[in-house]
């Protein structure tokens, strides 16, 4: 069912709706008779402790150690009366050097308050908090920041326009899965999806927040983001803090793992009112969860997943998420939004990465070089269909053209995302509930993780030097080719003469790297296998 709230909405789907002018009027008709939804925002009460209770009066605990890049984490004991989710504001300053960082705290359930704070600088911090709540304000204390634990590069960021580094300029490539709603899944299938990742070549993971409602996805989760029920009706004031402690155990686990939690916001396939809250709702339920997630180093913001689905959201509803999420989040992790039939304006200055999903049935990774001049940023096709056997054209293409879209994308210098939907007996689908994988593509996609890692640190970057092949260049020093479904039998070179080149022949499919004899310069000849799925690699000698 195709969701949509405005008659350009309809249209977008159905331009024959638009062009009768009879339906118009009567759909007109209808969408008056909408009551909109309305609800005032709920400010933190300015009396919600008495004036007899001490200021900075509540018990807390923090550690006095915290590695770089870690979470050091404030707890206090405080007040527990009314409705702590909306009626206390709690925040805290963190001071470094004469630096300052503004962050939110939250409420956790049975009288605990968190603040999570992220420190990026060695040295001795020292805090203070503000609250609405007397015995939570004025609580002052210090920490010291250390060398950063083994294997902890910082937060993703943007590097040279087009690609991504870890903060410490660790070279990070990209290479994601989808699993959107496995963190609402079962322990024991949790387990499996994470004993699955050991092994696999995914370094980022696209997963949704709320449970999801689709085919293959009729389960109820084990915890819902709020108090009451689907029968009964949600309380969108008060939070269910298991649903989001699970949540944050999924992202550590991912974390240990040395995968970027792609965390989606909001998504259409929903039966349980989620997609539809009031924007009171909606802004209140960002800046809980930002404040809860954004300490922890793994995680990037993806606004939403097909936001054009989405038919109680209009485009100022993006752009003011974009806002509250970048106020909550001291730490300015990567963040997007992703499409189904129309692409966002990713020129927008809060977008830091486009992420894709193609609007042309057969056509996907082919566009990224074209992406990349559009928008100037990283282009990372999360969604370019899966490799899988079940009744839908985007889940069933095979293991080698999802492999050929992955090298695509590599050598037009973006990055390609992996999921998988072959048909089960038990439903249980990688792409949507984790598990087991089952494809042929991951073993390839992990062979061209290697390759892009063996290439320049700059990342792969197009240059068209033949019409009919992609190839990714540094010039006079590195070249890939990808010759894709085509399969010649051998390909003649012009090179500069003068420079010696190792020439590699690289079986994308079969994963094999077989060296030419000998050094090459200037016009040469390699002699190709003549199957397809074929790659030659140059480097200077």
């Amino acid at each position: 069912m195709i969701k949509a709230s405005t008659l350009p909405q309809l249209a977008a789907f159905f331009p024959e709706v638009s062009a009768n002018a009879e339906v118009v009027e009567v759909l007109q008709k209808d969408l008056r008779g909408v009551p909109e939804q309305a609800e005032q925002e709920i400010l933190p009460s300015a009396d919600y402790e008495e004036s007899t209770v001490p200021v900075g009066s509540a018990a807390v605990s923090f550690p006095d150690k915290a590695g770089k890049w870690s979470i050091f984490e404030l707890e206090l004991q405080g007040p527990s009366h009314g409705n702590p989710f909306v009626d206390v504001a709690l925040g805290a300053s963190f001071t470094l050097h004469g630096r300052d960082v503004a962050v939110s705290g939250f409420y956790d359930g049975n009288g605990v308050y968190r603040v999570r704070f992220m420190p990026d600088e060695e040295g001795v911090w020292s805090f203070k908090t503000t609250s609405s709540a007397r015995s939570l304000d004025g609580v002052e204390g210090r920490f010291v920041c250390e060398a950063p634990l083994e294997g902890n590069h910082g937060p993703v960021r943007v590097k040279n326009t087009f690609h991504f580094a870890y903060e410490d300029g660790t070279l990070y490539i990209p290479v994601g899965t989808t699993c959107y709603a496995w963190t609402n899944q079962p322990d024991e299938l949790v387990a499996q999806t994470l004993e699955t990742l050991k092994t696999a070549p995914f370094n980022k993971m696209r997963m949704c927040v709320f449970p999801k409602a689709y085919a293959f996805n009729t389960n109820e989760p084990p915890h819902y983001a709020f108090e009451g029920s689907l029968e009964e009706g949600w309380d969108f004031t008060r939070f269910n803090p298991a649903f989001f402690q699970q949540l944050e155990k999924r992202i550590e686990a991912l974390g240990e793992l040395g995968i970027e939690a792609d965390l989606i916001l909001f998504h259409p396939y929903d039966r349980w009112g989620f997609a539809d809250m009031s924007k009171a709702a909606d802004d209140r339920y960002l800046r809980y969860i930002v404040s809860r997630l954004s300490a922890y180093r793994n995680v990037w913001w993806s606004l939403a997943n097909e936001y054009d689905l989405m038919w109680a959201k209009e485009l100022e509803d993006w752009e003011r998420f974009a806002r509250i999420t970048a106020e909550h989040d001291p730490y300015h992790h990567l963040i997007s939004i992703h499409n189904c039939l129309q692409f966002y304006d990713y020129s927008r200055p809060w977008i830091t990465h486009c992420s894709i999903q193609r609007i042309d049935v057969y056509k996907t990774a082919e566009s990224t070089d074209e992406w990349r001049k559009q928008w100037n940023k990283p282009i990372v096709i999360d969604e370019c269909a899966y490799e899988g056997d079940i009744d839908q054209g985007w889940g069933n293409i095979s293991g080698e053209e999802m492999t050929r879209r992955f090298w695509e994308g590599a050598v037009r210098g973006g990055y390609v995302g992996h999921g998988e939907t072959y048909l089960r007996d038990d439903e249980v689908l990688w792409w949507s509930k984790g598990g087991q994988l089952h494809g042929s593509s991951p073993a390839r996609i992990s062979f061209l993780r290697r390759i892009m890692e063996e290439g320049p640190q700059e990342g792969l970057n197009p240059m068209q030097l033949s019409w009919d092949v992609p190839s990714a260049v540094v010039p006079d020093e590195y070249y890939l080719f990808y010759y894709g479904f085509n399969q010649p039998k051998f390909r003649e070179y012009r090179m500069k003469p003068g420079t010696l080149y190792k020439v590699e022949i690289i079986d994308t499919w079969n994963m094999t790297i077989e060296e030419a004899a000998g050094n090459h310069e200037g016009v040469f000849r390699i002699e190709l296998p003549g199957r397809p799925y074929m790659a030659v690699r140059m480097t200077k000698a």
